[in-house]
């Protein structure tokens, strides 16, 4: 939790990203590992259905981080297990401003394209509106419920990585945001919840009970993510390395650079 007030356990230390990170370990242990002469191309070890558990747990990384810079007044929970099922809320953010779920998505290197209706990625439609107010209608329910007071939830989708983000037309009824816009604008929102307030739905929030499921004891290996995460930068950097290689040799022809991988190659085996 992101704060010098933490609530009680269980919820209030959850790691973030804990249920992307156990999901995309579980899965890349079914990858075998590269050979020798795929890492000195700089293939990279990510398995492809173990890649989106990848980047949305990077994703939600980088939120947490710049959410802790939101100071002691906020409370921060990430990776909320909700209801019967396997979702869980990326953030949920509860201050002076009020309360925020924060829904991460992790669109590196593409254009983001904002309408009143819709998000486009890349071109394509997404679910990321209808998702985002189900989470906080749900999670308004859930709080008010277990509050016992009516808890106004507000939805964000914190946009991570983008390329470019171009808002035609905002949402009415909730927030998109770059992620480094996100504690800026949360800081700037006015005052709608007293220090008191704040607290106790803080409290409320930290008890799995508000959320009518207990959290699972999910193997986070995060030592295995971050090999895999430092592997995956290492190869993509040899990648580059290659390009800038081959761009370089170009004006010389590709004889002396083929005869230098053949060579290389053999070192390799």
């Amino acid at each position: 939790m992101s704060t010098a007030h933490a609530p009680a356990e269980p919820l209030g230390h959850r790691r973030p990203a804990a249920s992307v990170i156990a999901e995309c370990v579980r899965v890349q242990a079914t990858v075998p590992p590269n050979t020798a002469v795929q890492r000195f191309f700089g293939v990279s070890p990510l398995g492809r259905d173990a890649e989106p558990w990848y980047l949305g747990a990077l994703g939600e990384l980088e939120v947490a981080r710049r959410l802790a810079a939101l100071g002691p007044n906020w409370y921060v929970l990430h990776s909320v297990p909700v209801g019967a099922g396997s979702s869980d809320l990326d953030h949920v953010a509860i201050g002076p401003a009020g309360v925020f779920t924060i829904n991460t998505k992790h669109h590196r290197g593409q254009h983001v394209w904002v309408g009143a209706k819709r998000i486009l990625v890349g071109g394509q439609r997404t679910d990321h509106l209808r998702n985002a107010r189900y989470e906080a209608k749900r999670t308004s329910k859930l709080l008010s419920g277990a509050a016992r007071t009516l808890v106004d939830v507000t939805p964000i989708i914190a946009v991570v990585g983008a390329k470019r983000m171009t808002v035609r037309e905002r949402p009415a009824d909730l927030v998109v945001l770059r992620e480094f816009e996100l504690v800026r604008w949360l800081r700037r929102r006015p005052v709608t919840l007293s220090p008191e307030q704040v607290r106790h739905l803080a409290a409320v929030a930290a008890q799995p009970t508000a959320w009518q499921r207990m959290p699972e004891a999910e193997p986070i290996d995060q030592a295995a993510f971050d090999r895999l995460h430092i592997a995956v930068c290492r190869a993509r950097r040899r990648r580059q390395g290659w390009v800038i290689l081959v761009i370089a040799a170009m004006p010389f022809g590709f004889v002396a650079l083929w005869s230098s991988l053949v060579t290389a190659l053999m070192v390799v085996r």
